[in-house]
């Protein structure tokens, strides 16, 4: 039978999820309770939707009314997202980052044209394989080269492959995402090409100031979601400084993507962005320095960690060696999340740790040694219950505003 009482199951997951878990999931991260209430404000059943256009022989600004305030919501948040992400043009309509990257090809291609990312099986994002988002568009895809050893971009075999398909549009940024990419190194190529050059920083935009910045690099589009690093509500949004992009982009929100935004979803974002305008460096900067104090001790206590020579990692992202993992703990990724779980450890199922949540839970680099020696203990199958509830014990909300306008 479905359950009747959705207050309870919520409640129990807050409990448990918000109180009593230590996450590790790279694709999460925990909202401020301000931001959090603005979800279940009166915007959450409310409409807006500008046409400024003429309407049953009128002009039209907005084919509904009541929306003094919500307007000035959407107007501010933009501004904040410009401010904070150094773009000129910011649209938050986007209901998801899947939903900013069919905008942001939907923009810039036509059917026929040929867009080229990373292949999945090198960390590229599933959605801009073939059967996905250019599959829906009528798009040709290409994925670009790839050194697996350095886990990035092979930079001289993609600008040759750039030069020689001309793609409409490249999309660099990937799901797993350690390192930076070569923004301009492949700008210039494109450039020549004649190809836009796309990034999505789904997984990097709250450590952005730390990570790289794509728009000074040369990227001429960004898209992203605003729930991973970045700590606001599930959503989306696409930024540029050309206005001739950020107009193609918005072309193709009303009745294309999407019709009502979720106000509640924009004013909770815009609070987010309050406070990370206040914070965002700092915590940006904290992330990176967390990721490689942790990768360094979960490798100096003999777990699995790829990328050594490398630095382990420069971003929020850990990735796990998934053989390494077999053999010591004779189970696979999946098995060990499930062992970990058992004890309020969260991490995904699919070899990767994200720092950014305990980051803002107030984790340090002093902490990363104890959360590493609970994370092997947890995989090798022993109970973990104690060691973690001492140090939830002393997690707490950071990089907040105390007071309004703070």
């Amino acid at each position: 039978m479905p359950s009747k009482d959705f207050s309870a199951l919520a409640k129990a997951h807050d409990d448990w999820r918000l109180k009593r878990c230590i996450n590790l999931i790279p694709s999460e991260n925990i909202m401020s309770p301000t931001a959090r209430a603005l979800l279940s404000s009166d915007l959450a059943s409310r409409y807006s939707l500008p046409i400024n256009d003429v309407v049953h022989g009128a002009f039209v600004e907005n084919a509904y009314r009541g929306t003094r305030y919500s307007d000035e919501i959407t107007i501010s948040a933009e501004r904040l997202a410009c401010e904070a992400f150094g773009a000129r043009h910011v649209s938050l309509a986007p209901l998801s980052g899947h939903v900013a990257a069919i905008l942001m090809l939907s923009a810039l291609c036509r059917k026929g044209d040929t867009v080229m990312s990373l292949s999945s099986s090198d960390g590229g994002y599933d959605g801009y394989c073939k059967k996905y988002i250019p599959d829906m568009l009528g798009l040709g895809t290409r994925c670009l080269p790839f050194d697996q050893s350095l886990w990035n971009i092979d930079v001289e075999a993609a600008c040759a492959a750039i030069l020689r398909f001309r793609p409409r549009l490249v999309v660099l940024g990937a799901s797993y995402l350690p390192f930076p990419h070569p923004v301009r190194e492949l700008s210039e190529a494109c450039a020549t090409a004649g190809a836009f050059l796309g990034y999505d920083a789904a997984h990097v935009l709250g450590i952005l100031p730390s990570f790289q910045q794509p728009l000074r690099e040369g990227a001429d589009i960004v898209v992203a979601n605003t729930h991973k690093t970045f700590w606001g509500p599930q959503g989306g949004l696409a930024m540029a400084n050309d206005p001739e992009i950020d107009q193609a982009v918005r072309r193709n929100l009303t009745w294309r993507t999407l019709d009502n935004t979720h106000l509640n979803r924009i004013a909770a974002t815009g609070q987010a962005l309050l406070e990370y305008k206040r914070h965002g460096k700092a915590y940006a900067a904290q992330v990176v320095k967390n990721s490689r104090a942790l990768a360094a001790a979960l490798d100096g206590g003999g777990f699995p960690v790829r990328f050594k020579k490398l630095g382990y990692t420069r971003s929020h992202q850990i990735l796990l060696g998934i053989d390494g993992m077999k053999k010591m703990f004779r189970a696979d990724s999946n098995t060990i999340a499930k062992r970990l779980e058992r004890y309020n450890v969260i991490t995904d199922a699919v070899g990767r740790l994200g720092t950014q949540e305990v980051t803002r839970m107030g984790l340090r680099e002093r902490d990363m040694k104890e959360l590493a020696e609970l994370i092997f203990m947890g995989a090798s199958g022993e109970n973990i219950g104690k060691g973690v509830r001492a140090l939830r014990k002393r997690m707490k909300l950071c990089y907040v505003l105390k007071k309004r306008g703070d």
